[in-house]
């Protein structure tokens, strides 16, 4: 049994602390520690990644407890290709809060980052519905903090709404644990994916309740319609750091519902047979659609972000409610894009407002504006899934895994659509932000209100760690477009992996077997 799979929890569990109570003064000192913290977890998050592409399962029984009576911890592909990709994403954060000044706007931000960190990792590996939840509540509560970091009266006033909003889903996130623990007695995922399976007649209906309220919990955090209306006002004014990484959290409702909805409440297991795609599908096509409408509508950067975030999450969603192994490879796949394509966006989207404003109105040629257009169009074309980069080859992928569904013709018709729509909302925005630019001379054509920054031509250097940050995800996105063939074959691979059950419920279950 290898430790190496717990250290993603525990790293940044271990680093939380010493930073809030050792270095809570120093703020160097926390940058530092930040840093090495994230970069250890970059280089385990690598290993676990070579040690999972093999295909084997991994377990990591805590306290050498045997499931399904004790915790375990699982790596397979899927799992460690999620803990590698947030441990990426947080190390550009991470450079860009430091470059920026972001983590000195308020008080704990590497630390309650790094709790977030645990959570999100330890929601990754957990083979354990209950475990889910705790870490659930673990990246919930730090992103709380975070999420009002730097103050403000708009900011707060999204806080509470988030707060409140995930609120409600912890709590139907319990109602969902206490109704399939009252049928089956259990709630390790190996060990409730044989009892589902074996379940008689009269105990099907209290069963499908629990996996309708789990539904209806993951699709909150994956922002689907109709419950998404809390996400554009809560990412708009959130850190650009935090609504960055915030790009990982909704990944974690699709992981959920990929994980929990292929392996214990299985397409073809009787007691689910048509509970999520026959309704699922309609509301993920909504999702897009009104995501791309926003992105088209929006007034503001920061809130044309937060819509091609949904946008994006629907594409995926798509994907993943064809429950087909060519679908979920395309939504792996797409996972990966999406993260680092929406996270870039946010990054881009501050570096544009803290020069020139939140409002998308003509105002004066911000600083670097040639560097910032370059991977703003890059960005655009990447949301919108334009080629060359990763999003095009994405939604291919997710058209091709729509073949012979009977809701295909509406399928393609929606994602060509909506990318036509992105594509306008995009230009429209650059157009206004790069080229409509006033006069120095001429400041009258815009209240003084709406100019975020004073009326002048330069205003600070260029600082180069938040262009490297967006810089190293658009090199992700050139990556993932480069060694596309490689990262498909690996997507498929996970896929396959997902929908044969019997390799993850043998290795968790099977060493309590012996």
């Amino acid at each position: 049994m290898s430790h190496l799979i717990i250290l993603p929890v525990v790293l940044p569990a271990l680093v939380a602390p010493f930073i809030l109570m050792a270095i809570r003064h120093h703020l160097d000192l926390q940058r530092i520690f930040s840093v090495a913290g994230t970069l250890a977890l970059v280089g385990v998050a690598f290993i676990l990644a070579g040690q999972a592409a093999d295909g084997d399962i991994q377990v990591y029984e805590l306290g050498d407890w045997r499931a399904p009576f004790g915790i375990v911890l699982v790596l397979d592909r899927l799992s460690a290709l999620m803990v590698l990709l947030t441990s990426l994403l947080a190390l550009a954060i991470v450079l860009y809060a430091i470059g920026t000044g972001w983590d000195k706007r308020g008080h704990h931000f590497h630390a309650l980052f790094q709790f977030q960190l645990m959570g999100v990792a330890g929601a990754f590996l957990t083979g354990d519905a209950f475990n889910l939840f705790v870490f659930f509540e673990v990246l919930l509560i730090a992103s709380y903090g975070l999420m009002i970091h730097g103050g403000g009266a708009e900011r707060l006033r999204a806080g509470v709404q988030y707060v409140v909003f995930n609120l409600l889903g912890s709590t139907l996130f319990l109602f969902a644990l206490g109704t399939i623990y009252a049928v089956t007695g259990t709630l390790n995922m190996a060990d409730l994916a044989e009892r589902v399976s074996s379940l008689s007649t009269e105990d099907t209906a209290l069963i499908r309740v629990g996996a309708i309220l789990l539904l209806l919990v993951f699709s909150i955090k994956a922002a689907v319609l109709p419950l998404h209306f809390w996400l554009p006002g809560s990412y708009a004014n959130a850190p650009a750091p935090v609504a960055a990484f915030f790009a990982i959290m909704t990944k974690v409702g699709a992981y959920a519902i990929l994980r929990m909805y292929t392996l214990v409440f299985g397409p073809d297991e009787p007691v689910s047979k048509g509970l999520v795609g026959d309704w699922l599908l309609p509301a993920s096509l909504l999702t897009l659609a009104i995501g791309m409408i926003g992105v088209f509508g929006a007034r503001d950067i920061a809130k044309l972000v937060a819509f091609a975030a949904i946008g994006s999450m629907g594409t995926l969603m798509i994907a993943i409610s064809i429950f087909t192994p060519v679908s979920a490879g395309a939504a792996v796949y797409y996972i990966m894009h999406s993260t680092l394509a929406t996270a870039m966006m946010f990054l881009i989207a501050d570096l544009v407002i803290e020069r020139r404003g939140c409002a998308l109105q003509p105002s004066l040629r911000m600083p670097q504006s040639g560097l910032i257009s370059a991977v703003f169009f890059a960005g655009a074309v990447a949301m919108a899934g334009m080629p060359p980069l990763s999003g095009f080859l994405g939604k291919i992928a997710v058209l091709q895994a729509s073949y012979g569904v009977p809701e295909q013709a509406l399928i393609w018709a929606v994602i060509l659509v909506t990318s036509l729509v992105a594509i306008m909302g995009f230009a429209r925005a650059g157009g206004i932000i790069f080229w409509k630019t006033l006069d120095p001379q001429e400041p009258d054509d815009v209240s003084d209100t709406d100019l975020h920054t004073d009326l002048t031509e330069a205003k600070s250097p260029i600082v180069a760690l938040p262009f490297v940050a967006c810089f190293g995800l658009l090199a992700g996105l050139v990556a993932l477009t480069i060694f596309a063939g490689p990262a498909l074959q690996y997507s498929e691979a996970t896929a396959a992996q997902l929908f044969d059950p019997s390799s993850y419920i043998d290795a968790v279950l099977g060493g309590a077997e012996k």
